[in-house]
């Protein structure tokens, strides 16, 4: 292979190093009114009563909007395929407000001042209600957060909302309880784990207009632009085909914007006004107006033999989705689906819980999607097995752990949001990867700790993972090749780019299929009129499901431009080739690039355009072996990443500096996970980490070191032999690191992230227990 498992540089990197325009921000209409939302000052509250006659009359204001002026129809904001397994509990403006952050106007002017200066003159009087800030006593709480009655699932979820729960499920394999009461160890602890922001460096932008034909078009740094599409559609009470959406250059995403943010707003504002408008949030609407991890609370019960073998895992888990139920159900069902088939060995499983609403900001998608919690619930649980049964966790794992040619009956039961499906395992190194990471690490010689100075304590610790590779049964991608003159080709595709570099690779997998060089693909992206339909970059699809897309579609080139070859030259298909330069025939030979100038100008003439679609039908997992060294500090807790190493079977990487560098996200994600990031609120719902000074996400200094490897694997279901790797980097580092610091000073925190706080909390309780 040519291009395959070639470190292309991003086709798009020299243009942003340049600062040529590129975001929503740069392109949108320089004519546009600046679009800005009053937000709630209280965490849950009823509007009594709007006065918005002194800012309408404010020079520059061009409209003001409440929730008397939108259409009353319930969506979800979650950008997730149709009907959304979230349910449709939020408006585009409401009566109520349920967290602090949360819309209660809006208003369009000319310049953000007189836009501010509109928000300023509203009068609003607010009913406050009491809220719900507690996730563990949610359920039955006095106070309902979802009384409305358009609020409404759209199949079987759980959704109970008079007890303020947005989705519930439980699954089990053979006969946990008898199991558990017959087993030698058994094991039970409870994990909590926090609220994380995405910290993207792009804040959240779109803007709006109606163009000539009168149709609403969206630019929006949006990670799917065909779900908003449809969803706009339905809230807006527009016909899909009069909406189009287009997504340009994005600063990041992880999950962020897998969500509707302010489209809904500028796409009001544009119809209300015929004017092009605006949205740009700032940071601190980003931490206050948008989504979350979703807090979990999970409680652990491991049954195993003391010889190490597991026999039972039950997973019980409680969400908080916050004000809304944005990915609610699918965040909670992934702890489990993508973790618990690691261990296949075991002879029952249960899985079970549900998600309950809070007046805290909304929990959403992000990257590790619920996975990075139940990773480091089981894998901090299968730490402490190995410790209480003097076994090293490496080993306790290898006993245990998936292998290629097995399977798992989770696979079958759990998907997101619906049934799973059935999958064997095709490719899997995690052995490989394993020997690998505790020889980069030094595990031999550094388990379970080394004293390096007066009060300074080492120790190593080790998680592995697993993830998948798009949703099976729902995600869907497309793409069309077109062939220009002089032998250039474009590549449309729907598949969506967060700066992740998946144009550049998508292009290489094209490449490789037509045996061109790369720089002959020219990428078109993600407008939801030029390009064909994909679901969007989520679930870690894009490389697996857009590629294979990518791939069948180039093959239909291929064979077309043999074909058109083959007439060229008098002789029939199958006496031709083509070699990346030319087609060849039994008497003579002729050049893509006059093949493709003579079929456009003078010969046999015809546009060569073909498109191709795929279905992913299985979601075969990338595996990680994640190792971790910190430094403990036993006079003041304080906890120092030392060394971070990840190996990662991604199947064949086809660009493996940005895979590498998707690992290395994903690992300083989840490290500050584990010890620094904490969303935390005042006693009445106030965000207290609403800016970049008091959030605290790890700097270069904190991650003096991050090691990836990539192990050599091919999953024959993957195009050219890919899985995916765009989220698995971030689950080990808080099981990793939890352990690590176990095993320098011999107390667990279970209670993320790990602070210097709760470690000398712990040490102190320990040394009290004696």
């Amino acid at each position: 292979m040519s291009e395959i498992g070639r470190n292309l540089p991003k086709i798009d990197g020299v243009g942003l190093v340049m600062g040529r325009p590129a975001f929503t921000d740069d392109l949108a209409p320089r004519d546009a009114l600046i679009v800005k939302a009053l937000r709630s000052p209280h965490p849950f509250a009823r509007i009594a009563s709007l006065d918005t006659a002194a800012a309408e009359a404010l020079p520059g204001v061009a409209c003001v909007l409440t929730w008397r002026d939108v259409p009353r129809v319930a969506v979800t904001r979650a950008g997730q395929g149709h009907p959304e397994p979230s349910p449709r509990d939020r408006f585009i403006l409401d009566e109520f407000v349920r967290h602090v952050g949360d819309e209660v106007a809006v208003a369009a002017a000319a310049t953000a001042a007189q836009a501010d200066a509109a928000l300023a003159a509203i009068e609003v009087t607010y009913e406050p209600l009491e809220p719900v800030l507690d996730f563990e006593s949610a359920e039955g709480h006095a106070s309902v957060l979802h009384p409305e009655p358009e609020a409404h699932e759209n199949f079987p979820i759980g959704f109970d909302p008079a007890r303020n729960v947005a989705s519930a499920y439980a699954m089990h394999v053979e006969d946990v309880d008898a199991i558990v009461a017959d087993a030698e160890v058994v094991l039970r602890r409870t994990y909590r784990t926090q609220a994380q922001q995405h910290v993207a460096l792009e804040t959240m932008a779109c803007a709006t207009w109606l163009d000539l034909h009168g149709r609403l078009n969206v630019i929006s740094s949006t990670q799917t632009p065909w779900h908003v599409r449809r969803i706009m559609a339905r809230a807006l009470d527009m016909p899909v085909r009069d909406i189009r959406v287009n997504k340009p250059r994005i600063g990041g995403g992880f999950g962020g914007k897998q969500m509707i943010h302010g489209e809904l707003l500028c796409g009001l504002a544009t119809l209300r006004t015929g004017r092009p408008v605006k949205m740009v949030y700032t940071r601190r609407e980003v931490f206050e107006a948008t989504n979350t991890r979703h807090p979990m609370r999970l409680d652990m019960t491991i049954a195993a033999r003391r010889d190490g073998r597991l026999r039972a895992i039950d997973m019980a888990v409680l969400s908080d989705t916050g004000a809304y139920g944005e990915h609610a159900l699918t965040v909670f069902m992934v702890a489990g689906a993508k973790t618990l088939p690691l261990y296949n060995k075991v002879e029952a499983v249960r899985f079970g819980g549900k998600t309950v609403y809070t007046n805290h900001a909304p929990g959403g998608a992000f990257r590790g999607y619920g996975a990075v919690q139940g990773n480091f619930a089981l894998e901090s649980a299968l730490s402490e097995l190995a410790a209480e049964l003097g076994i090293d966790p490496v080993r306790l794992r290898e006993m245990n752990m998936i292998a290629e040619g097995e399977t798992s009956p989770i696979f079958a039961i759990m998907g997101e949001g619906t049934e799973g499906v059935a999958q064997t395992i095709e490719s899997c190194k995690l052995p490989a990867c394993i020997a690998r990471g505790k020889e980069l690490i030094g595990w031999d010689d550094k388990f379970p700790r080394r004293v390096v100075g007066p009060d300074r304590v080492r120790g190593v610790g080790m998680a592995l993972a697993m993830q998948g590779s798009g949703i099976p049964g729902i995600d869907m991608a497309s793409a069309t090749l077109k062939l220009n003159d002089f032998g250039s080709f474009n590549l449309l595709i729907g598949a969506t780019d967060l700066g992740t570099g998946s144009d550049t690779v998508l292009a290489q997998i094209a490449a490789e299929t037509l045996g061109v060089d790369s720089n002959r693909i020219i990428v078109y992206s993600s407008d939801t009129d030029r390009t064909p339909f994909d679901t969007g970059a989520y679930a870690s699809s894009t490389t697996y499901v857009s590629g294979h897309a990518v791939r069948e579609t180039a093959l239909k080139m291929r064979a077309a431009l043999v074909e058109a070859g083959a007439r060229s030259l008098g002789c029939e298909s199958a006496d031709a080739d083509f070699d990346g330069e030319a087609v060849h025939g039994p008497d003579g030979r002729i050049t893509l690039d006059d093949l493709s100038t003579r079929l456009l100008y003078s010969e046999h003439q015809k546009q060569l355009c073909v498109t191709g679609s795929h279905l992913c039908e299985k979601s075969p997992p990338p595996y990680m072996a994640g190792f971790a060294e910190v430094e403990v500090d036993t006079a003041t807790g304080k906890v120092d990443l030392i060394d971070c190493v990840a190996v990662v079977d991604c199947g064949q990487a086809i660009n493996p500096n940005l895979a590498k560098v998707q690992v290395e996200g994903g690992l300083a994600q989840g490290v500050g996970l584990a010890l620094t990031e904490d969303v935390r609120y005042g006693k009445r719902g106030n965000l207290l980490t609403n800016t970049l000074m008091t959030y605290k996400i790890p700097s270069r200094q904190d991650l003096p070191s991050l090691r990836v490897e990539l192990v050599e694997s091919h999953e024959p279901s993957g195009p050219y032999g890919a899985k995916s790797v765009g989220e698995i980097g971030i689950d080990t580092p808080p099981a990793a690191i939890a352990d690590a610091v176990f095993n320098a000073v011999g107390v667990r925190v279970r209670d993320l992230p790990i602070t210097p706080e709760k470690v000398l909390a712990a040490l102190a309780a320990a040394r009290e227990a004696g």
